[in-house]
């Protein structure tokens, strides 16, 4: 199954009221694993970024002036996404504004659910944890997820953090291919690539302390002098 996890950043809220995209960034899952492969972009809107969104992302109007337009890297975009489930967080955002960038392409490609089907974490989290806060930072406090990096927003990194916050929701990551075959699927004049995958912590093994094992020992035996079995000690 090859899923790709997406996030975008974008000039303002509501595409309905002319906001565009300014970076994209993707990172790919086969099989619940991550590959390594990953698409990130950065695009010039062709309009002002409002100062609102910049306190929240950082990209500045200056920044863009020579990065791509969202036309030069449509159909890299979309050859990515192709066919894949999109893991996002709070769906209906970024796909609303990428349907908004396809609907102004000529020849119109189509829209998102053309090419891909997606699964909306945000809508997951809730139904795994209601009535609790369930935006990114919140996932990650409660997944035990780092994202001590995580200043401003940034697609690429807010992509790569969703996909451990996905893995670990629906049972964990069951392995990390970091593979040979590692390659950035964009080639676009202007993006920026980032390598955090390889750089993020482990996660944390704990282990029981000697003066635990006693206890956890004499629990056994306790187990066993009251007619008990301990199942895992049969074998």
């Amino acid at each position: 199954m090859r899923q790709v996890v997406l996030d975008t950043e974008t000039t303002g809220i509501d595409p309905q009221k002319g906001h565009r995209i300014i970076e994209i960034g993707c990172v790919e899952l086969i099989d619940r694993k991550l590959t390594g492969n990953h698409f990130h972009v950065y695009i010039n809107p062709e309009r002002v970024v409002e100062e609102e969104a910049i306190k929240i992302h950082g990209i500045t109007n200056d920044f863009l002036i020579d990065k791509p337009v969202f036309a030069q890297v449509c159909d890299d975009f979309i050859e990515f996404i192709k066919g894949a489930q999109l893991v996002i967080h709070n769906a209906p955002f970024d796909v609303g504004h990428m349907d908004a960038e396809f609907s102004r392409m000529k020849p119109f490609p189509g829209l998102t659910s053309d090419f891909s089907t997606v699964l909306d974490t945000l809508q997951l989290a809730r139904e795994m944890r209601p009535g609790q806060k369930n935006n990114l930072d919140a996932l990650c406090r409660a997944y035990d997820v780092d994202n001590s990096s995580r200043e401003l927003h940034g697609a690429l990194l807010d992509a790569e953090i969703l996909a451990d916050v996905y893995l670990m929701m629906t049972g964990g990551q069951r392995a990390l291919n970091l593979s040979e075959n590692k390659k950035s699927a964009s080639g676009v004049a202007g993006e920026i690539q980032h390598q955090a995958i390889e750089n993020r912590p482990q996660l944390k093994v704990l282990r029981a302390s000697a003066d635990e094992e006693v206890l956890h020992q004499q629990r056994l035996d306790k187990v066993k002098e009251e007619g008990g079995r301990c199942l895992w000690l049969d074998s």
